[in-house]
C-alpha cells in the first residue's frame, strides 16, 4: 500500500478495499507479540552456551561438589537438609533448588555444576537488560541494552569468571533482586506491590544475609529519604504531606516487615530440625588494616574484568579495555550523587546498593574473602548505568540545528561499540581456552581400583573425590590443624561410626591453598600409625584395618 501511495500522482486510482479482516490483523500483531520473546529466547540458549564453555575453563572443587551433594539430599525429599552445616550463606530456597532440579536430569556429577553456574549467569545477564531497558523505546532502548549486555558479557578470565560464572554465590542472588526491582520499577503504586516486595525480599534473604546490604538496607533508606523529600516540599497539612507518601512509607515498611519473615522463617526451619548456617564473625577493620587494604581494590576490578596485575600481552589488553566499564560505573553513580531525588526509585536503590556493598568489603573483614563478595555489583552497576546515563531523543524541532554535545553524544556511541567489539572478541578468546579437569579426578579411579570406598581427607580433596566417582568412592573431609570434623558444607551424618567405616587417610603434597593437606603429626596421635601406606601421584594414602571415624578427635 505504501508504494501505491508513493506515486499516487500517476498511477490509476487505487481500488477501494475492504479493512483487514481480524485474522489478519490479528497476524500481524500476533507475529510482533512473539518477536520479542522469540529473540529473548535465543539470546538465552547462546549466552547459555557460551557461559557454559567459559564455565568449564575453571577448575571446580569441593566447594561445588558439596552444593551438588545438597541437592541431591534434597532431590531425595531431605527437604530440611537435616544434619547439614551450612557455608555462612544458605543458598536454601534459591540456588539449591536449582541444583537438585537439574540433578533430576543430568545425575551427580561436576558437569550439572557448570550447567548450573551457567544458567545463573545467562538468567543474570538477560534481567539485567530487562531491567535497564525498562521504560524505554526506540534508540534509547537500544543504547541502554548495548550498556548492560556490554558491561556484562565478558568476565575476567580466571578469578572473574570464578566470581561471576561458576560459584555458587551472591551472583545467584542478583536474579531474584532483579525481579523485584523490575517489580517496583513497572507496577503503579498499588497496595499490593509491598505485600509482595516483603514476601519476596524474605524469601531471598532467608538464602542470602547480603541481601541486608544490597536489597533491604538501601530500599528502606531510599524510602526514607524520598518520604522526608516529599513531606519537606508538600503542600498542605503536615499529615496530609505524610499520607500523600504512603507509598514511600510502605515499601519501608515492606523492608522492616522483609526482615521480620526471614527471622520466623529461619527459626521455624531450626526448630523443625533443619539445616545449620555457620556464623563468620564480623567486624570492622581497624585503622592499620584498612590503611593496607588495597589488595581489596583489585578484587573490585576483577568483577569488572579489569584486574591488569600480574597480567601480559592479550589478557593485559582486555583488562585495560574493561576499565571503561568501570569507569561508565563510576560516572553513573556520580550523576546519581548530582540529581538523586531526579531519579527513579529503582535507580536510588541500585545506587546505594552498589555504595553500601563496597563499603562493607573495603572497610571490614569481609575483605579478606573473594571477589564474589561484590559480584552482585556487576549487574547493579550494568543497570545503573544503562538507565542514568542515556538522555531522552531532542524534539524532532532541534534535529535541524545539531549542537555540540549531539557531537560528543555521537562520538561517545561510536567508542562504545569500538569497546563492546573488544569485549565481544575477548569473549570470544576466552571461550577458545581448554576446559580444565574437575580436582582430583585421578584420585577416585584408583581408590575404586585397591578397594578403598570410604576415608578421610583435607577439605578440597574430600567431596570432589566423592563426586567424581559418582559416590563409589566417599571421602569425608578433616580440619587442617586439629583434625576435628569439618562441618563446612558438610553433613554430621557422614561422620558416624555405627553408619560407615573409615579406613584410610588421603595426604596431598601438592603445595598452594587447595592442595597441601599432610597433618602427619596429628595423624599419629589420634590413629597411630597405619597398617599400610600406598603412593600414587602427589597422594600418600594410609590404611588402617580399623574404623577411623571413632577416633576422630571431638
Amino acid at each position: 500500500m505504501g508504494g501505491l501511495r508513493a506515486g499516487a500522482d500517476t498511477q490509476p486510482p487505487a481500488v477501494p478495499t475492504s479493512p483487514a479482516g481480524p485474522e489478519e490483523r490479528t497476524g500481524l500483531s500476533g507475529g510482533r507479540r512473539w518477536a520479542a520473546p522469540a529473540a529473548y529466547l535465543l539470546a538465552a540458549v547462546v549466552l547459555f552456551l557460551v557461559y557454559l564453555q567459559l564455565s568449564e575453563t575453571y577448575q571446580l572443587n569441593s566447594d561445588s561438589a558439596n552444593i551438588l551433594l545438597m541437592g541431591r539430599d534434597l532431590l531425595h525429599g531431605h527437604l530440611l537438609l537435616h544434619g547439614w552445616y551450612m557455608s555462612d550463606v544458605s543458598f536454601y530456597p534459591t540456588e539449591l533448588p536449582q541444583y537438585a532440579l537439574l540433578e533430576s536430569f543430568l545425575g551427580l556429577n561436576m558437569q550439572t555444576a557448570h550447567v548450573a553456574a551457567a544458567m545463573t549467569y545467562t538468567l543474570t545477564f538477560l534481567l539485567a537488560v530487562l531491567l535497564a531497558r525498562s521504560g524505554s523505546t526506540g534508540r534509547a532502548a537500544l543504547v541502554r541494552t548495548l550498556i548492560a549486555a556490554g558491561i556484562m558479557l565478558a568476565p575476567q578470565f580466571g578469578f572473574g569468571v570464578f566470581a561471576l560464572d561458576l560459584s555458587v554465590g551472591h551472583i545467584g542472588t542478583s536474579v531474584p533482586l532483579l525481579l523485584i526491582w523490575m517489580l517496583l520499577d513497572r507496577a503503579r503504586p498499588r497496595p499490593w506491590v509491598p505485600v509482595v516486595t516483603a514476601v519476596l525480599l524474605a524469601w531471598v534473604l532467608v538464602a542470602d544475609p547480603i541481601v541486608y546490604v544490597v536489597a533491604i538496607g538501601p530500599l528502606g533508606a531510599v524510602s526514607a529519604a524520598r518520604v522526608i523529600q516529599g513531606v519537606v516540599r508538600g503542600s498542605g497539612t503536615w499529615t496530609h504531606r505524610v499520607v500523600s507518601q504512603w507509598y514511600d512509607l510502605s515499601l519501608g515498611a515492606a523492608a522492616v516487615a522483609a526482615t521480620v519473615l526471614a527471622w520466623v522463617a529461619n527459626n521455624v526451619l531450626g526448630d523443625l530440625g533443619g539445616y545449620t548456617v555457620n556464623r563468620l564473625p564480623f567486624s570492622v577493620g581497624s585503622w592499620h588494616h584498612l590503611t593496607h587494604n588495597s589488595s581489596a581494590g583489585w578484587k573490585l576490578l576483577q568483577i569488572f574484568g579489569a584486574d591488569y596485575a600480574g597480567l601480559s600481552g592479550v589478557w593485559l589488553a582486555l583488562a585495560f579495555l574493561h576499565m571503561a566499564s568501570v569507569l561508565v560505573v563510576l560516572w553513573a553513580l556520580a550523576r546519581v550523587a548530582h540529581r538523586f531525588f531526579g531519579i527513579t526509585l529503582v535507580d536510588q536503590v541500585l545506587a546505594v546498593a552498589i555504595v553500601l556493598n563496597v563499603v562493607l568489603f573495603v572497610l571490614t573483614n569481609a575483605s579478606d574473602e573473594a571477589a564474589h563478595e561484590v559480584a552482585i555489583a556487576v549487574p547493579f552497576g550494568a543497570v545503573l548505568a544503562a538507565r542514568v546515563l542515556t538522555t531522552r531523543t531532542r524534539p524532532a524541532s532541534e534535529a535541524a540545528h545539531p549542537n555540540p554535545r549531539a557531537r560528543v553524544r555521537l562520538a561517545g556511541f561510536a567508542a562504545g561499540i569500538l569497546v563492546l567489539a573488544g569485549y565481544t572478541a575477548g569473549l570470544g578468546y576466552e571461550v577458545s581456552q581448554p576446559a580444565v579437569a574437575p580436582a582430583n579426578t585421578s584420585l577416585a579411579p584408583w581408590l575404586l581400583d585397591h578397594h578403598l570406598t570410604y576415608g578421610l581427607s583435607g577439605y578440597w580433596t574430600s567431596s570432589s573425590v566423592t563426586v567424581d566417582s559418582g559416590q563409589r568412592v566417599q571421602i569425608r573431609a578433616l580440619m587442617q590443624f586439629t583434625l576435628k570434623r569439618d562441618l563446612w558444607m558438610s553433613n554430621v551424618a557422614w561422620y558416624d561410626p555405627k553408619s560407615h567405616y573409615a579406613n584410610f587417610i588421603v595426604l596431598d603434597s601438592l603445595p598452594g591453598f587447595m592442595n597441601h593437606w599432610e597433618p602427619r603429626a596429628l595423624i599419629r596421635k589420634y590413629f597411630g600409625r597405619p597398617d599400610r601406606t600406598y603412593h600414587t601421584g602427589p597422594y600418600t594414602v594410609l590404611v588402617w584395618n580399623r574404623n577411623l571415624l571413632s577416633s576422630i578427635p571431638r
